[in-house]
């Protein structure tokens, strides 16, 4: 029986249309044939390494693979220096770049600047924390995601039809709910149940270790359904009814970092100021959790969640810069006072006067904060009104 389906070309890509639609700059690039060094970042299966090959298709160049955990910088440097002295530029593809030790990071990095290669790095884990400032600086970044449950369909028709296989539609389902986003995960099941048996069964897959009990976040649907049931229910304070939508995100495999991402807008959205401490416990959870990864992300997103859902809510803030943005979309646009531009001699330094001193900001005034006085926003309140009675 011939191989699976072969992606060589971009057109073929299946997936990632957030920065390889055909009106997104890093598509219109590789088909230029600009290929720019970079870092595929996400999880395992969504397609880093088949992009890293078709980028040296399009170039017609040498594909050198590495692996991050194995990887000897000389092997690097040998590729380079037989391509210095031609018109080429090898193009060098690592795999778990993340692997590599802040020196071995660092080699790269004058190489990068003359540009004597195409570096195209692959990592799950998050590059902000795990390559160096120097490395990043020199490459772009961009963020694979879990191919979606239509994506993986159409992946699979075309390799059903290609190696003419026989399987069932309740077949068909079961391998896209247990691969999750995963093109490699499906693959694997598919390829050893068919040294078992030419066609393919949900029983069959069951018993060959298809058995994930996940709901899965390849489908679309449930996992926006999921995470917008997360967010409402803090916003309604049931902390239980929270613990229990992070519960199911968490099994059906949704990433921690994207989650905590969602908690830190909800933090500012359905909070703000009325507990001013949420944005500082969410910003923390996202940090540590990029950082560290399941399975003991869980605690810290629980932690998060649990206080983020016990504190006061209010929708101030958000509501205050709506109004502002606004009001500049659709009035004139207002002169600045010539006494706070800058370098001017008339500005009033509220130092000066006790920390305090009237004097105009806008040519025109504009209210677009109201106050809920809710939680800290009370003390908000007492704040600002006892520093303008200073005058």
């Amino acid at each position: 029986m011939s191989s699976f389906l072969k992606i060589n070309s971009l057109d073929d890509f299946v997936g990632q249309k957030h920065i390889l639609s055909t009106d997104k700059p890093l598509y219109k690039l590789l088909k230029d044939k600009n290929i720019p060094s970079m870092i595929l970042f996400g999880p395992s299966g969504s397609g880093k390494t088949t992009l890293a090959k078709i980028c040296a298709n399009i170039l017609g160049s040498d594909f050198f693979q590495f692996d991050g955990t194995s990887l000897k910088v000389e092997e690097v440097r040998k590729v380079i220096n037989r391509y210095k002295n031609t018109l080429l530029k090898p193009l060098i593809f690592i795999d778990e770049i993340h692997r590599l030790s802040k020196t071995q990071q660092e080699v790269l990095l004058i190489p990068l600047e003359k540009e004597e290669l195409i570096l195209i790095g692959a990592t799950t884990e998050n590059p902000y924390f795990s390559i160096s400032g120097g490395l990043r600086s020199r490459i772009f970044i961009y963020e694979f995601k879990p191919l979606e449950k239509e994506e993986l369909t159409l992946l699979l028709e075309k390799n059903v039809k290609k190696l003419g296989i026989t399987i069932t539609d309740e077949a068909k389902e079961h391998l896209l709910f247990v691969s999750n986003g995963d093109v490699r995960e499906m693959y694997k099941l598919l390829k050893y149940a068919l040294k078992l048996d030419k066609k393919i069964t949900k029983d069959l897959l069951t018993d060959l270790g298809g058995s994930f009990v996940s709901e899965g976040v390849s489908s679309k649907d449930t996992h926006y359904d999921l995470i917008s049931a997360l967010i409402k229910s803090i916003r309604g304070s049931d902390v239980d009814a929270s613990l229990y939508y992070l519960a199911r995100l968490i099994n059906s495999g949704e990433r921690a970092d994207f989650i905590a991402r969602r908690l830190v807008i909800l933090s500012s959205e359905d909070i703000g100021n009325a507990n001013p401490n949420a944005l500082t416990i969410s910003t923390s959870a996202l940090i540590v959790v990029s950082s560290i990864g399941f399975p003991e992300a869980r605690i810290i997103l629980s932690q998060a969640v649990i206080y983020l859902a016990s504190s006061p809510k209010s929708n101030s803030s958000y509501k205050a810069i709506n109004r502002a943005l606004e009001y500049v979309k659709s009035s004139k646009t207002q002169e600045i006072p010539s006494h706070i531009k800058s370098n001017c001699k008339n500005y009033l330094y509220p130092h000066d006067f006790g920390g305090f001193v009237k004097q105009s900001y806008m040519q025109k005034e504009v209210k677009f904060y109201k106050t809920k006085k809710i939680g800290f926003e009370k003390t908000l309140d007492e704040w600002i009104k006892k520093i303008k009675s200073k005058d």
